[in-house]
């Protein structure tokens, strides 16, 4: 039992320190949007499928 208990309270604390960095990436980080656009070439725009 005592090992068992080793191995729950482990994966608790690798949750734990998951959940935080994710808290404080998401809490910490400010995104920054970027415009995105590029040129499709017109052969990938065909309907069929001949390629």
């Amino acid at each position: 039992m005592p090992t068992l208990f080793k191995f729950i309270t482990f994966c608790a604390v690798v949750a734990g320190t998951i959940f935080l960095g994710m808290y404080a990436l998401a809490t910490f980080v400010e995104p920054h949007p970027a415009d995105l656009s590029f040129t499709v070439p017109a052969d990938k725009l065909r309907k069929d499928d001949q390629r």
